[in-house]
């Protein structure tokens, strides 16, 4: 099969297209699946160029987000068939024989969910990795609650994006920051109640207006650095504050969140894959299930900004790391 390797850390350019053996179902509950389509996340451009989380097992195929058809299951599969359209979010962390830059892949079935019948497999790639971050953070982490407010920063980025329409479909009010007028038109059709142009805004004193001095009950940051803690006075004081970064004393401190009491949690989707939790990604799964179901109903939407071919890898990383992406990048495999 062909297939994007990364032969070492470095640059977009040790991305290789390269014609590898196809992998092979090992256990009776795996689904082999001809893959269409590829998310590209920021994790992808992480491990890129850091190394992978598996430097061993160099070559790695990089991509934890894939759709396509099932080819074959596992005696012990029962939720999937040959010829059903599937998502997931799974591989792509630099272990041996997963990742989904490539034409086929070998999925655990509890890690997989029908597709959205209302989506192309390039939209439905787009969403497991994003929507499982945007779900957690806001659901589990957040405890998102109807008619709480909350700031989700750059509401026009691929987890964003999402973000906001899972905060409304909670009922919550949602306040969103955005670099432009076109990604404020965007958030607005998405449901945004108060877009914030912090370019030309200082949000915190926007969000204080907005909310009479009170703050928001919950804040989401999906920028991180100095961002996540200019955000502590915004929240409410006994408030939430969710990162999807890890908090660097380099950009800040903890005495305005202390101070106001705030409950900080960090959020990372991977860590059901990299630890083997296999409840947990079995939830993930339930995640994408239903958002499929919401897709379909027409509550959900998903932005896909940019799509690339799979030999063109390479220039789908560049596009991601300049950093000005609305919503989500994807590989096209077959489609």
């Amino acid at each position: 099969m062909k297939a994007i390797v990364m032969t070492r850390a470095g640059s977009p350019e040790v991305l290789e297209l390269r014609d590898i053996p196809t992998p092979q179902i090992k256990t009776s509950t795996e689904l082999l699946i001809q893959l269409k389509a590829a998310g590209v996340n920021p994790i992808d451009t992480k491990l890129r160029q850091r190394g992978t989380f598996y430097p061993d097992d160099l070559p790695a195929i990089l991509g934890c987000d894939g759709a396509g058809i099932v080819e074959a299951v596992g005696t012990a599969v029962e939720k999937f068939k040959v010829g059903d359209r599937v998502y997931f979010c799974a591989g792509g962390l630099g272990k041996a024989e997963t990742g989904n830059y490539a034409e086929y892949a070998v999925v655990e079935e509890h890690c997989v969910a029908h597709k959205p019948n209302s989506l192309s497999f390039a939209e439905a790639a787009a969403v497991p990795l994003a929507l499982i971050t945007a779900w957690e953070s806001l659901y589990d982490r957040g405890r998102l609650e109807a008619g709480q407010s909350v700031l989700i920063h750059a509401g026009a980025g691929g987890v964003g994006h999402l973000a906001i329409q899972l905060a409304k479909l909670r009922g919550a009010e949602v306040l969103t920051t955005v670099g432009s007028a076109d990604k404020e038109r965007l958030v607005r059709q998405l449901g945004a109640d108060y877009p914030i142009l912090y370019k030309q805004t200082d949000f915190v004193e926007a969000v204080h207006t907005y909310t009479k001095g009170k703050g928001v009950d919950l804040a989401f940051d999906t920028v991180g650095g100095k961002t996540f803690f200019d955000t502590c006075p915004a929240v409410k004081i006994y408030g939430d504050l969710v990162t999807i970064l890890e908090p660097s004393f380099q950009d800040g401190d903890f005495k305005i969140a202390r101070n106001r009491n705030l409950r900080i949690s960090l959020e990372i989707m991977l860590t059901p894959g990299l630890m083997g939790l296999t409840q947990a990604q079995k939830h993930q799964a339930q995640m994408l299930q239903q958002a499929a179901q919401w897709f379909d109903e027409g509550k959900l939407k998903i932005h896909v900004g940019q799509t690339f071919p799979l030999k063109d890898a390479i220039a789908a990383h560049q596009s991601l790391e300049i950093g000005s992406t609305t919503g989500k990048i994807v590989l096209i495999i077959d489609e």
